[in-house]
């Protein structure tokens, strides 16, 4: 009897685990792994510009409206606090803004870590599909009727306006008889001169050996900080409308202003208009003397 011998296993054909076993199972578990040099993430690059800024979380919520657990959850990169990738895209564009960084290019890499930005829409979807209305044309045309009523009406007004004025113009005896000579015209009241509108007012003697800085919010409220020339700081807080701020010191004045078009600034006397564009945050440093921001 002859003992069948077992088929050989031929090596070339023995199962191996395949080496796209792990990048499938990442890629099912929605993982995916960022490349060690991609550089910070959006929202430590967001994080990182608004403490070098001087802001606080709450300043930047003041700033762009936008909800502080929602500024607190974008700079940890969990952008499904935001309600959806439209959102998502504003609140990384504002805080930018706020912070002082490229917002379109922090945008950019969100898109590109989400799949792109959207698409237009197909024009097939923008056509109305449904059905055609056929106006009835033996409805009276009421729209007509009223505009002509109105027509009407005005050109009767009119017509009574113009016939009283000729009739007043024309009445006998309105002419007015001459004035004897040396006779002087009866004089109108005299008109009041119109009273000057609120202005704001200047520093009033401003030190010459010292910066003098004062704030006014005209507009709309900003958030500012003021440092002194030690670093120590002087004001850290939202600026009402209609509210003002005044500081002094012997070395320089430094400034944070979140909503720079809406504060008027003076320094040492002198008015320097607003600090800057509506939205934009400026950094300004000024000194004793002819004010120059720095």
């Amino acid at each position: 009897m002859t003992i069948g011998k077992s088929p050989r296993r031929d090596s070339h054909t023995s199962s191996a685990p395949s080496a796209a076993v792990p990048d499938q199972a990442a890629e099912q578990s929605g993982v995916v792994e960022r490349p060690a040099d991609a550089g910070p993430s959006i929202g430590r690059v967001l994080a990182a510009a608004r403490i070098e800024a001087g802001l606080t979380v709450d300043q930047v919520s003041t700033a762009t409206r936008i909800r502080v657990p929602i500024v607190h959850a974008v700079e940890d990169d969990d952008f499904d606090r935001c309600g959806g990738d439209f959102y998502a895209r504003g609140h990384i564009r504002l805080i930018a803004r706020a912070v002082g960084v490229d917002g379109d290019a922090l945008v950019a890499r969100y898109d590109a870590a989400h799949g792109g930005a959207p698409g237009p829409r197909r024009a097939t979807q923008l056509l109305d599909t449904g059905p055609i209305k056929v106006t009835d044309h033996r409805r009276p045309n009421w729209t007509g009727a009223m505009v002509a009523a109105i027509v009407a009406v005005v050109a009767l007004i009119g017509f009574n306006l113009f016939g009283s004025g000729s009739t007043t113009d024309h009445t006998p005896g309105a002419a007015s008889a001459p004035l004897p000579s040396g006779a002087s015209a009866p004089s109108t009241a005299t008109a009041q001169p119109p009273a000057p509108a609120p202005s704001l007012a200047p520093i009033a003697a401003a030190p010459a050996d010292k910066v003098t800085v004062k704030l006014v919010a005209e507009k709309d409220k900003s958030w500012v900080t003021a440092k002194d020339g030690n670093g120590k700081s002087l004001f850290s807080n939202n600026l009402e409308e209609g509210q003002d701020q005044t500081f002094t010191d012997p070395k320089k004045i430094n400034l944070v202003i979140g909503n720079a078009g809406a504060v008027h600034v003076y320094v040492n006397g002198k008015d320097l208009g607003p600090a800057g564009q509506d939205g934009q945050v400026v950094h300004l440093t000024y000194t004793p003397g002819d004010p120059q921001a720095g």
